[in-house]
């Protein structure tokens, strides 16, 4: 497993996008470029989850959710830390929760 946050970027429209794709969503052009990204990026919104969605999750509740506008120029969601605003500059990776990979934020 990867550390890094990855992401695409199309190479004729220069669209960038986090989840994995065949083709641009934008212009529907194949074999996009896959990156790594920087990892930094600016909290877009931020939800605390009481009720987890599985058993795993149920063991880490409460934990905090986060949108996470990337300074690539792409947004996505992830876990963070505790008492994140909208606002803070963040950094990122990946890391294992409940045996899956999960991009992670905390306060730069």
């Amino acid at each position: 497993m990867s550390d890094m946050i990855r992401y695409q970027r199309c190479t004729p429209c220069r669209h960038v996008w986090y989840f994995v794709r065949s083709f641009c969503p934008k212009c529907g052009a194949r074999e996009p470029q896959a990156l790594e990204a920087s990892g930094s990026g600016v909290v877009h919104a931020v939800t605390i989850v009481e009720r987890a969605p599985t058993p795993d999750m149920k063991a880490l509740a409460p934990y905090t959710l986060v949108m996470v506008d990337a300074d690539e120029g792409f947004r996505l969601m992830a876990h963070g830390t505790p008492g994140l605003a909208i606002g803070d500059r963040v950094s990122g990776s990946v890391i294992e929760l409940a045996g899956r990979p999960i991009p992670f934020f905390k306060r730069a």
